[in-house]
Parts: structure tokens; C-alpha cells; sequence
């Protein structure tokens, strides 16, 4: 597994970034409640980024969208919650 380090912030667009392994993020809101994921990805030598949420019906992770930037991941999670 490749470590991702290209994102150091703990903080995007009024949330809070917990990392929870070398390639991916819990989104927290300003309350603390868990409102989705990042996941980071190796793509064509750059970073791309997979905004997720866990299906419980389904008992997995279903990706809402894919960004080339951690704050266009961030929104997809914030608007779609």
C-alpha cells in the first residue's frame, strides 16, 4: 500500500480531516459527527480523490465522487450528507 502524503491539513471548508490509515480520512462536521470519507488515490502520477460514504444497507463503502482536489471531495460530502 502506497502512503499518500500529499494532504497534511487537518481542516478543509469548515470540517474536520481525522486520518484514519495512510490513505484515507474520516470528514467530521463542526459537531463531530461523522459525515463521510476521503480516499486518496495514485493516478497518472498525480493525487485523486474519492469522496465516500458507508452504505448501511449494503454493509460497505459507496463512492460518491472522484476529485482531483481534496476541497471539491470535502463539498461532495457536505452536500450530499
Amino acid at each position: 500500500m502506497t502512503i499518500i502524503e500529499d494532504l497534511d491539513r487537518t481542516t478543509v471548508r469548515g470540517t474536520r480531516l481525522h486520518r484514519v490509515s495512510p490513505r484515507r480520512w474520516r470528514v467530521l462536521d463542526r459537531a463531530g459527527r461523522v459525515i463521510g470519507h476521503i480516499r486518496a488515490s495514485r493516478e497518472a502520477g498525480a493525487t485523486r480523490y474519492h469522496a465516500e460514504k458507508f452504505d448501511l444497507a449494503r454493509a460497505r463503502m459507496r463512492e460518491l465522487g472522484s476529485f482531483w482536489s481534496v476541497d471539491d471531495a470535502v463539498d461532495c460530502v457536505r452536500y450530499l450528507r
